[in-house]
């Protein structure tokens, strides 16, 4: 029972960002096809939008990779693929809008995402170590490490569920301002919609993978107790 339990929750951790991530592949490739009504690029919708809330002296670059975009609050930049900058497709213009919801909240300080960049340095130290004290404490029969280790590991479950709220608050923001700001049509909302919601449902993802993890790891464990 142990065991078919173990392999589902395995399986589970696997599963469940792979069918997120194919979702948000599905509907980037698509919307990455069809244009936007204004044939604005990904680059002048993130102009408007900050311009329009006060940061016209913000800059917006190019970043490598594909779907690499983020906001940098450390130097307060808006970092675009050279895809979604110079693209003129709808979604173009859902993931620039999109970045500059993140460059809104840090404009008026939003609380969960000045948490989440307040947590990053303890989360990454803590889960570097997670994996090493939990095998200690099985080298050296020492449970009580173990569960720290197992805690420890929970710091990324934690880290996941700050930037659930974060990332789904920044598709509003995005929303809010193409509309408010007359840059998308109805079809257009229709479709960064649809491209924002398949990106907002990797993070959902992430949770569910995460506390997963840390079931999987605390059955192991009660087991071999």
């Amino acid at each position: 029972m142990y065991t078919t339990t173990n392999i589902v929750l395995f399986l589970a951790i696997i599963a469940i960002p792979a069918l997120a991530q194919a979702g948000i592949s599905f509907a980037y490739n698509k919307y990455k096809k069809v244009s936007n009504t204004p044939k604005l690029s990904g680059f002048e919708v993130a102009r408007k939008i900050l311009d329009a809330n006060g940061m016209s002296d913000m800059d917006i670059v190019t970043t490598g990779g594909e779907l690499s975009d983020h906001y940098d609050p450390s130097r307060k930049v808006v970092r675009l693929s050279y895809e979604i900058f110079n693209g003129t497709s709808i979604a173009s213009m859902a993931v620039a809008a999109h970045e500059c919801g993140h460059a809104i909240q840090d404009h008026e300080n939003y609380f969960m995402l000045k948490l989440r960049s307040l947590i990053v340095p303890v989360v990454k130290l803590g889960t570097a170590f997670s994996y090493i004290v939990i095998l200690i404490g099985c080298l050296f029969e020492l449970l009580n490490l173990v569960y720290i280790g197992i805690a420890l590991t929970g710091l990324g479950l934690l880290f996941q569920l700050i930037t659930l709220p974060v990332e789904i608050d920044a598709s509003r923001r995005a929303g809010v301002q193409l509309k408010a700001l007359g840059i998308a049509d109805s079809k257009d909302s229709s479709g960064t919609k649809k491209v924002l919601t398949a990106a907002a449902m990797t993070y959902v993802a992430g949770v569910l993978s995460s506390a997963l993890q840390v079931l999987r790891l605390i059955m192991m464990f009660q087991r071999r107790d």
